[in-house]
C-alpha cells in the first residue's frame, strides 16, 4: 500500500536554510573544523598578547577542538625548532621569515602583527634624538637579529654608526637590569620589556623614559610615515600541507581578536600573563605602545619592503639576498 508523502515542517524548512546561509558565509570556517590540532607559537612580546585572547576568548575553536599557545624565549630557539619541524605556525621577525623564505626553506608569511614596538629606553631628557646617542653606551640584546639590524641601518644613515658604543647582551631583560643598576645609559628595548625597565626604574627613584620611538625615527629617515611591521605569522610548508584553508578564517579571528585586546588590554593582559611569564600590569601597561595591528601579508608588503630594503642597505644577506618574492606573502 503506498504511503502519502511526508513534507518537512516550515519550522524544519527555516532549519535547513540557515545551515545552508551558514555555509555559504563560511565555507572556510566550515571545512577548516577538522583540523586535529593547531599549535601556535609565538614571541615573549606584544603579538602573542593577541595570540593569547585569540586561544583564551575560544576565537578559533572552529579551526580545531585543540588549540595551543606556546611562547619562545629567543630567535635561536625560533630557528631551532623551525628547523627540526617542532614549529610550523609562529609569529617570527618579518626579517628571519624573508630570510628563511630566500634561503628556500619553505617559510612564507600570513600577515603582520605589529607595526613596530622598538624603543631606546633611557633618563628622562637625557637623549632627545639619535645624535643625542653619540658617545653613549648603548645596550643592543640579540645581536645579529632584527632590532639590532634595524638600530644599525638607521644609525648608518644618521652617520653616528661608528660613534655609538652598542654593548651586546643576551636579553632584553638582561639589559634592563643594566640600564638600572647605572652599565649603560641606554637600552634598545621592545615591548614588554621597555615597559619593565621604566616601572622597576620607579622603585629605586629613577625616571626612565622611551625617548627614542624607532618607529618614528624610520618614518622620519625613510619617508614612509613610522610603520615598522617588525613581527607577522609565519606558516611552513609542512603545516600548509594539511591546514592551508584554516588561514583565511585564522586570519579573520586574529583581526578580531586584535580589536578586543586594544579596546581591553587588562583583560587580555590577565589571560595572556601565563604564557609569556610575565605580570598582568606590565602587559597592559605595553598593549598601547606595541603598535599591535593585524594586517594580511600582502596588504603589508608595501611597508614590509620598505623596512627589509632597510636592512639590506648594510648588508643584503640579512634579508636572504633579495626581496621576497611574491610566493613569500600567503594572503
Amino acid at each position: 500500500m503506498s504511503q502519502t508523502p511526508r513534507h518537512p515542517s516550515r519550522r524544519a524548512l527555516l532549519a535547513g536554510a540557515g545551515a545552508l546561509a551558514a555555509t555559504l558565509a563560511a565555507p572556510g570556517i566550515l571545512r577548516a573544523a577538522p583540523l586535529a590540532r593547531l599549535a601556535l607559537f609565538g614571541p615573549p612580546a606584544g603579538p602573542s598578547i593577541t595570540l593569547a585572547h585569540a586561544v583564551a576568548s575560544g576565537a578559533l575553536k572552529d579551526l580545531s577542538a585543540e588549540v595551543s599557545l606556546t611562547v619562545w624565549r629567543t630567535p635561536d630557539e625560533l630557528r631551532a625548532g623551525l628547523t627540526s619541524g617542532t614549529i610550523d605556525l609562529s609569529v617570527v621577525p618579518v626579517q628571519v621569515a624573508a630570510n628563511l623564505y630566500n634561503r628556500g626553506m619553505g617559510l612564507r608569511l600570513v600577515n603582520t602583527m605589529t607595526d613596530g614596538l622598538l624603543f631606546i629606553v633611557a633618563e628622562s631628557g637625557a637623549v632627545a634624538d639619535f645624535t643625542g646617542l653619540e658617545g653613549r653606551r648603548l645596550a643592543v640584546p640579540f645581536v645579529n637579529d632584527t632590532p639590532d639590524f634595524v638600530l644599525r641601518a638607521l644609525l648608518a644613515r644618521q652617520g653616528i654608526a661608528d660613534k655609538v658604543q652598542l654593548v651586546p647582551v643576551g636579553s632584553p631583560i638582561e639589559a634592563a637590569q643594566m640600564l638600572l643598576a647605572g652599565q649603560i645609559e641606554a637600552a634598545l628595548l621592545g615591548e614588554p620589556a621597555s615597559s619593565v625597565a621604566i616601572m622597576r626604574g620607579r622603585t629605586v627613584g629613577k625616571a626612565f623614559a622611551r625617548v627614542i620611538d624607532l618607529q618614528e625615527e624610520w618614518g622620519r629617515q625613510g619617508d614612509v610615515g613610522p610603520v615598522l611591521p617588525q613581527a607577522g605569522l609565519a606558516a611552513t610548508d609542512a603545516f600548509m600541507a594539511g591546514g592551508a584553508e584554516v588561514l583565511a578564517p585564522l586570519q579573520a579571528a586574529l583581526a578580531q581578536a586584535n580589536g578586543e585586546v586594544l579596546a581591553d588590554p587588562v583583560q587580555a593582559a590577565t589571560e595572556a600573563a601565563g604564557a609569556l611569564d610575565m605580570p598582568a600590569p606590565i602587559l597592559a601597561l605595553s598593549v598601547p605602545h606595541s603598535r599591535l595591528a593585524v594586517r594580511p601579508a600582502g596588504e603589508a608588503r608595501p611597508a614590509i619592503e620598505a623596512i627589509l630594503s632597510l636592512m639590506a642597505e648594510t648588508d643584503a644577506a640579512i634579508i636572504g639576498g633579495k626581496l621576497p618574492d611574491d610566493g613569500f606573502y600567503l594572503l
